[in-house]
């Protein structure tokens, strides 16, 4: 099975679901990848926020279909 990067929906997503998403696809736990895009977001002096709202919106949600 081919692994796709997906954001994920429901309990898993906490807002926007990017981090769940990357937990998924590299095997870890998406509390750890919220703590990670957290502190890199605050020793980036906060430029990580707009690579997370680009990635909001390039990356499809898991009940997608892409024909």
């Amino acid at each position: 099975m081919e692994k796709k990067l997906r954001r994920t929906i429901g309990k898993e997503a906490m807002f926007l679901g990017i981090c769940g998403g990357l937990g998924k696809y590299f095997d870890l736990d998406p509390t750890i990848v919220r703590i990670l895009v957290a502190l890199t977001t605050f020793f980036s002096f906060g430029s990580l926020i707009i690579v997370y709202l680009i990635l909001a919106f390039i990356i499809p949600k898991e009940d997608s279909i892409i024909i």
